[in-house]
C-alpha cells in the first residue's frame, strides 16, 4: 500500500484511500470487481488469514463462495484494488498504473 500511495503522490494524482481490511467492502463492489477481474485474482491465498481458514473454507470453487469469504474476512482481498474512472487494477504494478493513468487522462481530455 505504501508503494501505491507514494506512486500516486509522486505523479500528483489525488487518491481516496479506503481501508477495507478495517471497514470492509460492500458486497456489490466485490461482485463487480470479480466480474471484471475474476475472483481468483482478488482472493489473497498467500496471507495469514487464508492459512488460518479451515480446509472447507479454503475449498472455494465459485465466485459467490469467494465473495462471501471476502465479505466475512476483508483481509482476504488482495491489496491494493485501484479504481480509476472505468479502469480496475489489483496489486501494485507501476507500469500498469502509468498506462492506466495515461488512458484515463486522455479520456478526460
Amino acid at each position: 500500500m505504501k508503494n501505491t500511495l507514494a506512486w500516486f503522490d509522486a505523479h500528483g494524482t489525488p487518491t481516496v484511500f479506503h481501508d477495507y481490511k478495517k471497514a470492509g467492502v460492500p458486497e456489490m463492489h466485490l461482485v463487480r470487481w470479480c466480474n471484471v477481474l475474476g475472483w481468483p485474482s482478488l482472493l489473497n491465498t498467500r496471507g495469514t488469514t487464508w492459512r488460518k481458514l479451515l480446509p472447507e473454507q479454503q475449498a472455494v470453487t465459485t465466485q459467490s463462495q469467494a465473495v462471501a469469504l471476502m465479505c466475512a474476512y476483508p483481509s482476504l482481498i488482495r491489496r491494493p484494488v485501484i479504481e480509476m474512472a472505468d479502469k480496475l487494477l489489483v496489486g501494485f504494478d507501476p507500469d500498469a498504473l502509468e498506462i492506466t493513468l495515461l488512458s484515463v487522462s486522455e479520456s478526460a481530455s
